[in-house]
């Protein structure tokens, strides 16, 4: 059965990025580190069950907000966690949850909760829940709720 890996293009630190990841995942694994002459070529890792491959490809080609990572959170703790975590170092915060960690790849960090409250029945309730959110950088549940609920 064919499988599916995400790429990644990284100038000269992919072992980085990887050695970054797997610290901030806890069901993550290095897989392999390829190298020709010295140099790490490629890196293989795991997260959450999803493999990756890292390529130090060299200056050519950047990250952009085209493609990113969907965290999934099931409690503010965890936004908090990895939105700390993936953004330390340089990188920047954005609109909406979603950031880029300091080699400038784009991760969206989601309380799962927000998908229940922008998909309600009620137009008032998710409109309100959407422009708060529209004023947040990290998401905050309390603050999507307390909207949701009319406060």
């Amino acid at each position: 059965m064919p499988t599916i890996t995400p790429f990644l293009w990284y100038d000269t630190q992919a072992e980085e990025a990887m050695n970054l990841y797997a610290s901030i995942f806890k069901n993550s694994k290095v897989i392999s580190v390829n190298r020709a002459r010295g140099k790490v070529m490629s890196v293989e890792f795991e997260l959450e069950g999803q493999r990756f491959t890292a390529l130090n490809g060299g200056p050519l080609f950047k990250f952009n907000e085209s493609t990113s990572f969907f965290v999934g959170c099931d409690t503010q703790a965890e936004v908090d966690e990895f939105w700390d975590k993936l953004i330390a170092d340089g990188g920047e915060p954005s609109q909406c949850g979603w950031l880029k960690d300091k080699f400038g790849l784009s991760w969206q960090i989601v309380p799962k909760v927000l998908l229940r409250l922008l998909n309600d029945r009620d137009a008032a309730k998710s409109s309100r829940v959407m422009n708060v959110m529209l004023e947040m950088r990290k998401l905050d549940i309390q603050g999507l709720q307390q909207a949701y609920d009319g406060g």
